[in-house]
């Protein structure tokens, strides 16, 4: 672990937990003031932005820096874009979409922000406020996070930790106090932001027991809930189910998708395919105005329980959802990345909200007689079975529904756990199982106590105050981005590793000599294969031998002749052109010296001059992950 980042993060939890459980009425009445003077005096600035996320991941795209590579420039995507695009897809499910799927449509159209309630203009301004709430808005702050956390994990070989974005601009100082900071700051926010989903599974878990079996709905039954789902959470992290979990997971994204295809089918299936388009064409009329919006000059409460809650929602939910978006999209180009992350779960969104809400606004209009909308007006988490009630086999599909939550809630303490852990724990992702339970205990103990200190708007008040020192995190990270991807765009070096003006002049108009290659064997390349040997060691994987000679210095692992890995770096000469306008500097000289790195087997011949230490072991690291993918020879 990092100790300092582990348990400063801890301590911060702590204090706010035990204020919840010492004093729970005051400690409401903090996070509620918190709120207020949050919304009063930042809720310009997550409006702002937010916005800006989204024009910053835009031109990444579709500028000059939308070519580079999320990896080494020859890399290949880990995983087929059809795959890439269903993990996507799936990344865009979750509590909140069961949560909020009925809810939130219902609720606009019964309490609207401005209009008359329960009218057809109602109906239309509900959808695209839903719409606004879970598009490509949502997705940009991840993608934000998910693309600062990729290019600098993969491309420059950097801890995959928040606080590698800020290398363009701090350098090795992320390794000290302020990168401590920035990731206590993540992990803060991540443990309130995943806290607040649990707090909205387990109030909607409670009401489909209630309808089913008659169970009460209070905060004791909820409580219990949370104990006994992160139960299983922690068995997941203990006995190691991770591809059990994932089975389940897309047994559970099915059954989700066939949730959708059976209210389609029973619904008002002409008027939705209608509705989609319409909602559609009016999100992209609405886009700028709700972009901005803050109703400055008619100001109102709706903002802060809806708008600026989600924003801070997303923000404190973006190291989860953006590490596992940077974990699965090594080798895409950036705009391949911007592109997928900003449509394809938003598409889908699209879908799911129009399915879901349409048809319990129609049925609101109609058969129900305004029983959903007073149901969603008393308690948010019924919406969804109220809903169920109005089409045939309500008590299967509420079933499956509380089914479908529980799954979610447990995957999601599971790998919001895995997430939290990596960066506690420096970007490692081979740490032990008791700090992945430590962390998913802690999850739970979060959503409980937050939920006894003052239920869900408690947890909504702790997430938007969470949520403020990340988005200026955030922005540091847009700078860092955006001043590394120009650079290597134009081919240039930044942060301390800089050569000065004369070296990089020399390195131009001096071909190199023998004894400069030879020197940057000494000096670069025996620390970087001498560290990765160290390092291999203390892993304890198969016998890491470095092997110096006057000819070359070579990293060797495995006893296998045929099988085993092996990393050389020599000085090979080269002849320099007949005719060459570099001569003059240094005499005629008919040939140059370059630092070569070969790989066995299957290995390819790689130019390595004028790498740096740290470069030299990303080659080697890059290597050493293609060889332990490669298949093994099968045994006579």
């Amino acid at each position: 672990m990092n100790p300092r980042v582990f348990w400063g993060a801890t301590v911060i939890i702590a204090l706010l937990l035990g204020a919840a459980v010492v004093a729970p009425g005051a400690s409401d009445r903090i996070f509620q003031a918190a709120q207020a003077w949050v919304i009063d005096s930042f809720g310009w600035f997550y409006v702002a932005v937010v916005a800006g996320f989204l024009v910053v991941v835009v031109a990444l795209a579709f500028g000059s820096t939308g070519r580079l590579k999320l990896g080494p420039d020859e890399s290949e995507p880990d995983f087929p874009y059809p795959s890439w695009l269903a993990m996507l897809f799936a990344a865009g499910m979750g509590i909140g979409l069961m949560y909020f799927a009925v809810a939130e449509p219902v609720q606009h159209y019964a309490a609207p922000p401005e209009g008359e309630p329960r009218t057809f203009a109602a109906a239309r301004e509900a959808m695209v406020i839903t719409f606004i709430h879970w598009g490509v808005h949502a997705w940009a702050i991840y993608a934000v996070v998910g693309l600062s956390l990729a290019f600098f994990a993969h491309r420059k070989g950097l801890p995959l930790t928040l606080r590698s974005g800020l290398h363009p601009l701090l350098g090795r100082r992320i390794y000290g106090p302020i990168g401590d900071a920035v990731d206590i700051f993540a992990i803060w926010g991540t443990l309130f932001g995943i806290a607040t989903s649990l707090g909205f599974g387990v109030a909607q878990m409670n009401s489909g027991l209630a309808y089913l079996l008659g169970i009460p709905s209070n905060p004791v039954v909820q409580v219990i809930l949370i104990v006994v789902v992160m139960g299983a959470a922690t068995i997941s992290v203990l006995t190691g189910l991770d591809r059990g979990v994932r089975r389940l997971s897309e047994l559970n994204l099915v059954i989700a998708v066939c949730l959708m295809l059976f209210v389609l089918a029973v619904g008002p299936a002409g008027f939705l395919f209608k509705a989609l388009v319409q909602n559609f064409g009016l999100y992209l009329d609405h886009f700028f105005i709700r972009t901005f919006n803050l109703y400055a000059y008619e100001p109102r409460g709706w903002m802060a329980n809806w708008t600026l809650f989600y924003w801070a929602w997303w923000i404190a939910w973006s190291p989860f959802v953006g590490m596992f978006i940077a974990r699965i999209s090594r080798g895409r180009t950036v705009r391949e990345f911007v592109i997928g992350v900003l449509l394809v779960p938003t598409g889908f969104t699209f879908i799911w909200m129009t399915v879901f809400g349409n048809t319990a606004i129609a049925l609101d209009m109609g058969a129900a007689a305004g029983a959903i909308s007073q149901a969603v007006t008393d308690d948010l988490s019924t919406a969804l079975f109220h809903f169920f009630e109005q089409l045939p086999g309500s008590a299967i599909t509420s079933t499956l529904a509380v089914l479908l939550v529980a799954v979610f809630f447990v995957t999601s303490a599971d790998s919001g756990s895995l997430v939290i852990d990596t960066i506690a724990s420096g970007g490692a992702d081979d740490t032990p199982r008791w700090q992945r339970v430590y962390w998913c205990t802690l999850e739970g103990a979060a959503a409980a106590l937050l939920l006894l200190a003052g239920g869900l708007g408690a947890l909504q008040a702790a997430t938007l105050v969470a949520a403020l020192p990340f988005a200026a995190i955030m922005i540091a990270l847009c700078f860092g981005l955006v001043r590394q991807m120009n650079a290597d765009v134009a081919g240039v070096a930044i942060g301390p590793e800089t050569p000065p003006l004369r070296a990089r002049l020399k390195q131009i108009l001096s071909p190199p000599r023998r004894k400069e290659i030879e020197r940057q064997i000494a000096e670069e390349g025996v620390p970087a294969l001498r560290s990765v040997s160290e390092a291999l060691e203390r892993e304890g994987l198969p016998d890491p031998a470095m092997k110096l000679s006057a000819e070359e210095v070579r990293l060797e692992v495995g006893a296998d002749p045929e099988t085993r890995f092996v990393y050389r770096l020599t000085a090979e000469p080269r002849p320099l052109p007949a005719f060459s306008n570099l001569e003059a500097p240094e005499g005629r000289r008919t040939q140059e010296w370059r630092l070569i790195a070969r790989t066995e087997p299957r290995g390819r011949r790689r130019d390595l001059t004028g790498l740096s230490r740290d470069q030299l072991v990303n080659d080697v690291l890059e290597q050493l992950a293609e060889w332990r993918r490669s298949p093994r020879p099968a045994a006579p």
